[in-house]
């Protein structure tokens, strides 16, 4: 990976993200999802993506190297100015990708809500949310969410690590030849404040008529057995959006770009170079 760089969100909170590729290159701007970072992604896959594109990849708030503020996950101008702040810093005025998996989705939407497509070539849903909160069909989660949930939020070391073990193999699927990235990924969760786990969910924000004015090419990458994000949330998103293409992968769980990230960056690739 490249420098660690940083950007300051419209709260003052500092947000941290890594740049490396070609300066040249179209930016691939990378967003985790829930109680991850983006150490997630691996470090083969970001070298793979280095090689096509300019990669920024950040920590969203409360996550990884990220300040992690009191309050303020519940407002979408904030995740919004977040994301703002790092293509600001970076001079991206225009031609981005923006990639976010499962959480990341959502603050893309907050985003394109907030500041509009200027700045946008493009987006790629994986695994992806694209609203929250009770009755949303673009929030819907998977079995495996569902059965975490409250533990998983909790501050006794024994429940948490409890609930957050019933993601099983969610977010990587079956284990064999994983397991230092299955444990990379379960640390990288634990890594994650009590505090901001519960509070990213407590918020309900519908970004149904934004996916349906979209005037850019969406990309909706989901496994068909995702436990985390229901597979109904990224079919709902792109019954949606008016210029999408659809991807799903028979199968596969959670964490696509983990169960094969050779098809994964081939797939992303193949839709960047229709932008």
């Amino acid at each position: 990976m490249g420098p660690v760089r940083q950007a300051r969100g419209i709260d003052a909170t500092n947000i941290v993200y890594r740049v490396s590729g070609d300066p040249s290159g179209r930016p691939l701007v990378l967003l985790h999802g829930w109680a991850q970072s983006s150490a997630c992604w691996g470090e083969s896959l970001l070298a793979d993506l280095a090689e096509r594109f300019r990669v920024v990849a950040v920590d969203l708030r409360g996550h990884g190297y990220s300040d992690a503020p009191v309050d303020g996950y519940d407002d979408s101008a904030n995740w919004a100015g977040d994301l703002h702040a790092v293509l600001q810093a970076e001079g991206i005025d225009s031609g981005a990708l923006l990639l976010g998996w499962s959480y990341g989705g959502l603050v893309i939407c907050d985003y394109l809500a907030a500041h509009g497509t200027g700045a946008v070539a493009g987006a790629v849903f994986v695994g992806a949310i694209t609203s929250i909160g009770r009755g949303e069909a673009g929030g819907r989660v998977g079995t495996a969410m569902r059965a975490a949930i409250p533990g998983a939020m909790a501050e006794e070391p024994r429940v948490a690590i409890k609930a957050l073990g019933s993601f099983g193999h969610a977010l990587t699927g079956p284990v064999e030849g994983k397991g230092t990235q299955a444990q990379a990924l379960f640390g990288l969760t634990l890594s994650t404040a009590p505090r901001v786990r519960a509070a990213l969910f407590d918020r309900t924000v519908s970004h149904d008529e934004l996916l349906a004015g979209l005037d850019i090419p969406v990309f909706v990458l989901h496994g068909t057995e995702d436990t985390v994000v229901d597979v109904s949330a990224g079919r709902h998103a792109a019954s949606l959006i008016p210029r999408v293409t659809e991807s799903y992968w028979d199968g596969v769980d959670h964490g696509p770009f983990v169960a094969d990230p050779d098809r994964f960056s081939a797939e992303v690739t193949a839709f960047a170079k229709g932008l």
